[in-house]
């Protein structure tokens, strides 16, 4: 379990960014956040995959803390692809980095291997998206969170990432953090939503 145990951060500074929160995620379980934008949910985000320390408060990945001594469990996949990856590497280096991907698993993902020779600037958002997946979906992971994830994203490509990604979910019994503005995205997808505003409001 993930278990996020009242966590505070920016309090230090003139306005702080919240305090006191926490929520706990299930392996297998989908949990949705809902709230509007520059409320502190990708600072929180952040926190909960150790990007960022909290000035006050812990995150216990089934029973460790940060940081690991072996490869983060949690993996962040934020609405902007283009900044995580290296724009001097084609693809299949990109890929290389986190390890080495069957052609089944690209499949299900559905990256073309005509892409992976090219450059990030020659695919488009949502073909950039499915390499952060499959980065981010390595043996090791047992909690995704999803901020924003395809809000960048056409529609169409939007339905076929979270098709995938649900199915990938429920096959490995991942526990899923699913942060978005838009409500509907989120009653179609979560078990159970929490609103960021309600848990501030608690403070």
């Amino acid at each position: 379990m993930l278990k996020v145990n009242n966590i505070s951060f920016g309090y230090n500074s003139e306005h702080g960014v919240f305090k006191d929160i926490s929520l706990s995620l299930k392996p297998g379980e989908i949990l949705g956040l809902y709230g509007k934008s520059g409320i502190g949910k990708t600072t929180f985000a952040k926190i909960i995959a150790g990007y960022l320390k909290p000035d006050t408060g812990s995150v216990v990945v089934d029973g460790e803390t940060y940081p690991f001594k072996r490869r983060n469990p949690v993996q962040l996949i934020g609405q902007h692809p283009e900044n995580t990856i290296n724009p001097r590497w084609q693809m299949n280096q990109v890929l290389g980095e986190s390890g080495v991907f069957s052609d089944e698993f690209l499949r299900e993902l559905g990256i073309s291997n005509e892409w992976m020779h090219r450059f990030p600037s020659q695919l488009s958002g949502g073909e950039l998206q499915r390499f952060c997946l499959a980065r981010a979906l390595v043996p090791e992971t047992k909690y995704l969170i999803a901020d924003e994830m395809t809000t960048m994203l056409d529609a169409i490509t939007k339905a076929q990432i979270w098709e995938t990604v649900l199915q990938l979910i429920k096959q490995r019994q991942l526990g899923m953090l699913v942060i978005s503005h838009e409500f509907p995205l989120l009653k179609r997808t979560c078990h159970r939503i929490l609103d960021f505003e309600d848990l501030l409001g608690k403070n």
